[in-house]
């Protein structure tokens, strides 16, 4: 009997033992997990915007509907990591009080961003508008995300003496308390956040005010670092670096490679939509498209030795059937209430003004199109009407209107075109007169450099895709199977009255585009190694120095590039009789502006060659010439050699 009792209170005992200690013991053991949700390149995108998707209009995006899925997620998980990789301004009427109001900032702090860090269209309005937009964005009192950024160079800018810019940015920087990295505690998993800017970002910043270090050492050094002072579980990066199609110039892998302690990238700037993580050995690169049209979700666990795996990847689809949060809506709608008064009036515009109604569909990616896109042409267009339309600086007419993919920032859905609608579609920078917007410019192109910029796009577009060309006045055909710099088969042009009118090599054409494209000019001349150089003139031939004074002028305004499209878009005929104008029929056409003529034919290949072509050909040649001298030389020697060898051996 007591042998029993005995037995029983060991068992009472050991389920006891279990039920206090072994529960705690087995929840210690348990992988740790993080839920991360992330954004990149909303360019100002607060509200929902109408655009293309997927070849269908759609309306999308909208900041108080991810606010609703953030809520959802953090309903579930309060301690979901929330980032963004930057470019969270420029793309919408809301920048125009980027520097008053610090509107995108404050409202990525809304959303409950934990990190992000800064873009290259952050410095688009120069060193002072990211200087007062941060520091207003700390003295609104609002709660704001951190800004890490890595590789800015302020030893070496220090030790050459700041610039009036530098220091602007250093004070401004100090205030916000912008860091390498930063740690955030979500739950029982501490993770350490760096940023990173990359170098086709710097590229792409007219005049940057600051250096840079290369991005793959200083994530590396900043990796050190973290390993040295910080006890952390993971290590994430928010890169403005971006994916590519080759792999070897994609930078966020070229990261992922090269610093393999990195456990998650956040990859921006690319506009990149990655359905599915990109994996190099335990990195995961994540990527979500632009403007907020999907919202990144994901789940990572820990592994038994401390890397990551990822369980879960989403890219959630921003749409109408998500209810937005109220609050969020009302803080965005009383920034953006201030659009009309402290900018649309002196254009003569308001924001929701119907210009247009649309029954065209129109192309959404215009870099990926390498064949005429009745996006790039209307807007070409638009500039060659309001140049001759409003502007008096030059009374020769427009020959040609060039507008670059790059600038083109979204499309026109089906229904009304509004002037927030044609402000989203250029939405770039600011002028030298410091009112949003850039202006457009005037230049003088001779023929030859004419034919050197169908060349630009025929043969360079593919490695810079923002240098992808539209044109109105300016028609050319090419062979993509030609050798390149020699790929444009017929350069012409075509005048108002649809005639098509040969080129003359020397003669001087009047060009119009835009002022960031300008600038554009010198990575297209690296590109080519200086072979595809052209040198903007005046009218009378002499070269421009300062793009500032070939700017083109309304008045006294700077023509700024969306109001001369809002102005095309105005002026369309009223067929219905609604008052309201129509886009015309006409772009929903191909207009022959651009024809690809895909052969291998050998004639095809090698007929109406340019100089380019003779070029290549003379150092095919010249190779061809050495390597044979060189295959000759090592014939003879092993001759000789041969011929030792046997005479020693007799």
């Amino acid at each position: 009997m007591k042998k029993n009792l005995f037995t029983v209170v060991l068992i009472i005992g050991a389920l006891i033992w279990g039920g206090v200690f072994t529960e705690p013991m087995m929840a210690a053991t348990e992988p740790k997990s993080v839920d991360v949700m992330f954004l990149h390149d909303t360019h100002s995108h607060l509200n929902e915007f109408a655009t293309v998707e997927d070849g269908e209009s759609q309306v999308l995006g909208g900041f108080a509907k991810i606010k609703t899925l953030i809520n959802e997620q953090k309903a579930k998980n309060p301690d979901t990591l929330l980032l963004d990789a930057g470019d969270f301004s420029m793309g919408t009427f809301i920048q125009v009080v980027y520097e008053e109001e610090a509107s995108e900032i404050r409202m990525l702090g809304e959303l409950g961003i934990d990190a992000t860090t800064l873009g290259n269209h952050e410095y688009d309005y120069k060193a002072k508008g990211l200087a007062n937009m941060m520091n207003n964005a700390v003295e609104s009192g609002d709660a704001l995300p951190a800004i890490v950024v890595c590789n800015i160079d302020w030893e070496s800018m220090k030790a050459a003496g700041f610039t009036g810019d530098q220091q602007l940015l250093w004070d401004a920087f100090e205030q916000y308390g912008v860091e390498e990295y930063v740690v955030v505690e979500k739950g029982d998993v501490s993770i350490a956040v760096i940023g990173v800017f990359g170098e086709d970002a710097l590229d792409c910043v007219p005049n940057p005010p600051l250096m840079f270090k290369n991005p793959v050492e200083a994530v590396k050094e900043t990796v050190a670092d973290i390993k040295a002072s910080e006890n952390v579980d993971m290590i994430v990066c928010v890169s403005h670096g971006g994916t590519w199609a080759d792999e070897e110039k994609s930078e966020d892998e070229i990261l992922a490679k090269s610093v393999p302690e990195l456990d998650l990238i956040i990859s921006g700037h690319t506009h990149t939509k990655l359905d599915e993580p990109i994996v190099h050995g335990n990195t995961y690169i994540v990527s979500t498209a632009e403007y907020g049209k999907y919202l990144g979700d994901l789940t990572m666990t820990q592994k038994a030795d401390g890397r990551w795996t990822m369980e879960a990847y989403e890219l959630i689809t921003v749409d109408s059937s998500i209810e937005p949060d109220k609050a969020t809506q009302d803080k965005i709608d009383v920034l953006m209430d201030m659009v009309d008064s402290k900018y649309l009036e002196q254009f003569g515009f308001t924001k929701d003004q119907i210009l247009a109604t649309n029954d065209i569909e129109f192309g959404a990616n215009p870099g990926g199109v390498h064949t005429e896109l009745n996006l790039g042409s209307i807007m070409a267009d638009a500039y060659t009407y309001a140049v001759e339309t409003f502007s008096t600086d030059d009374p020769h007419p427009v020959d040609v209107a060039v507008v670059p993919a790059g600038t083109i920032r979204d499309t026109y859905a089906k229904g009304n075109i509004t002037t927030e609608n044609v402000f989203n579609s250029f939405s770039l920078g600011i002028g030298e007169d410091g009112v949003p917007g850039y202006p457009l410019i005037s230049v003088y192109l001779t023929g030859a450099e004419l034919k050197t910029v169908a060349e630009i796009d025929s043969s360079i577009s593919d490695l810079m895709t923002t240098a992808r060309l539209y044109t109105d006045g300016l028609y050319w055909h090419y062979n993509p199977n030609r050798m390149i710099l020699n790929k444009a088969t017929d350069v012409f042009l075509v005048n108002g009255d649809e005639e098509r009118v040969e080129l003359e090599d020397d003669k001087l054409y009047r060009v119009v585009t835009d002022f960031y494209s300008s600038q554009m000019l010198g990575g297209v001349t690296d590109l080519s190694y200086g072979l595809l150089s052209i040198i903007p003139k005046y009218a009378d031939g002499t070269p421009i120095e300062h793009y500032e004074d070939a700017v083109i002028m309304r008045g006294d305004q700077e023509l700024k590039a969306w109001v001369a499209i809002a102005e095309y878009m105005d002026s369309f005929e009223d067929t219905d009789g609604d008052g309201i104008g129509e886009v015309p029929e006409k772009y929903a056409s191909w207009e022959g502006r651009k024809v690809v003529e895909d052969s291998k034919n050998l004639w095809d290949l090698i007929k109406n060659p340019n100089k380019f072509f003779f070029i290549i050909l003379a150092v095919i040649l010249v190779v061809i010439v050495l390597l044979t001298l060189i295959i000759v030389w090592i014939v003879k020697l092993v001759k000789k050699l041969i011929k030792k060898c046997k005479s020693r051996v007799a």
